[in-house]
């Protein structure tokens, strides 16, 4: 299983990029993780073997990956039924697994349409480079619910 996470623009608080690089380094332990950042939508869906809409490309980078955008509008996990999520899919699913922060206007539609699944934080609205973290945080917790790690107590 590989997982990328993935945001839209660059990272302007250090500390928020030294909290990234912390928890990708914590996930790889468990599975093969890359962060990145892009440019635009349009670098997201590349990334993803998809073409942007309206845009003929010659070919697609890489092969398909399976999209999953966090937007506030999605579906909420417990931990543990996020941690199940990611069981299944690795048990399930050889492709790459993205995970992708948006913009701060939000996911257009387009590339909503576009993903395999979208998935909330939570009803409360997150600065960008915060749901990051957070997300990075729950998918590194996931892997310590799987794998029975006492990181994660339950509570």
């Amino acid at each position: 299983m590989k997982i990328k996470i993935a945001w839209i623009g660059k990272t302007k608080e250090a500390a928020i990029q030294s909290l990234t690089n912390e928890y990708l380094k914590r996930i790889s332990r468990y599975v093969q993780t890359e962060g990145l950042a892009l440019r635009d939508e349009a670098a997201l869906l590349q990334l993803c073997g998809r073409a942007a809409p309206g845009k003929v490309t010659k070919t697609v980078s890489g092969a398909k990956s399976t999209l999953v955008l966090m937007d506030s509008r999605g579906k909420q996990f417990s931990s543990e039924e996020f941690a199940q999520f990611l069981g299944n899919y690795r048990d399930r699913n050889p492709a790459p697994l993205v995970f992708a922060i948006g913009p701060a206007d939000g996911f257009s539609a387009a590339t909503r349409s576009a993903a395999q699944h979208i998935i909330s934080l939570g009803n409360m609205t997150l600065a960008h480079e915060l749901a990051r973290v957070v997300l990075l945080e729950q998918v590194y917790r996931a892997f310590t619910i799987l794998k029975g790690h006492p990181y994660h107590s339950g509570h």
